[in-house]
């Protein structure tokens, strides 16, 4: 079986026509910019406006986890002025990509200046490669609003960087949104009033929400650590299977690029009610719940109040 290290590394003896992509690119002067998966490029789209030409590796429905680059890929990158990835490690494969593409463009990382969670010890958990991600940085950092206003900042600084005749502009979007982003907040928040602490148990598939549960004051169980390649171990289903119990849960959520069997059997086995789907690391298409971030967010506080109320 070919892996995702295997079709990247083959990237760099494709055809050299990806200089010739970036004519294409510039789409009538615009600044091209490339954005690694949906969430990333919906902030990056209500920031660049009119002044950008944007293309998102990762398109909605798409998980940033496990994507598998191909050629295009790279002759999109190459053609970039400006590559924005959410960094820590949520796209373990653009490094490599951005390498073998010869990009030249500037790289920024949306995530920059943020408080970083990380993710809990998980005894005897590990992904699809046999490798334990308990230590490192959890990289779901949209999940906070107060977060996805740094993500909004860096990502202004960077295409004022990239394209300082554009500053005025890209001045202005960024007020606006960060604006809607301070009443998204609010609001959520005010969502939540109705349902008490003890109530306040967010069960999810993976472990996606890590920013999401003290920004609004949940507790947190999942079955599966921060990125959808990782397993969960029997003895980790048995312990959560427990805690829900005790805790009395009344709601366990399903999510948008997670198998949701896993969710089905501990609803099964503790009789808690599937309180609905949550959008965690993927937009959805504009005819869908979660078309972009403060749709995805809105949707997600109504679906678990409504659930655990």
């Amino acid at each position: 079986m070919i892996n995702r290290r295997h079709i990247i590394t083959s990237l760099i003896a494709a055809p050299l026509l990806w200089s010739s992509a970036a004519a294409v690119a510039q789409d009538g002067g615009k600044l091209p910019v490339v954005a690694s998966f949906s969430i990333v490029g919906d902030f990056v789209r209500e920031i660049g406006g009119e002044r950008i030409a944007l293309m998102v590796i990762v398109g909605p429905g798409g998980d940033g986890h496990v994507y598998s680059p191909t050629p295009q890929d790279a002759k999109t990158l190459a053609a970039a002025k400006l590559i924005v990835i959410n960094g820590l490690k949520f796209e373990g494969w653009m490094d490599r990509l951005i390498k073998a593409s010869g990009a030249k463009g500037q790289v920024i990382a949306a995530t920059q200046g943020i408080k970083t969670r990380n993710v809990p010890h998980r005894h005897g958990h590990r992904d699809h490669h046999g490798h334990n991600h308990s230590g490192q940085a959890d990289p779901h950092a949209w999940q906070s609003v107060a977060n996805a206003k740094r993500y909004a900042a860096n990502i202004r600084n960077g295409l004022i960087a990239a394209d300082p005749a554009g500053k005025a502009e890209y001045e202005k979007n960024a007020a606006a949104y960060l604006a809607r982003l301070d009443a998204l907040d609010k609001d959520i928040k005010s969502v939540f009033e109705t349902i008490p602490k003890e109530r306040r148990t967010l069960i999810t598939s993976h472990d996606a929400f890590g920013y999401f549960g003290p920004a609004y004051g949940f507790r947190l169980i999942s079955p599966v650590g921060v990125s959808t390649e990782s397993e969960a171990s029997a003895k980790d289903i048995a312990l959560i299977i427990r805690e829900i119990k005790r805790r009395k849960a009344s709601a366990v959520f399903m999510e948008n690029v997670s198998d949701p069997r896993l969710v089905k059997r501990i609803a099964d086995e503790t009789g808690a009610k599937i309180g609905g789907t949550l959008y965690s690391d993927a937009l959805t298409t504009k005819d869908g719940a979660a078309p972009d971030y403060i749709t995805m967010m809105r949707h997600n506080a109504k679906t678990i109040a409504d659930a655990l109320k």
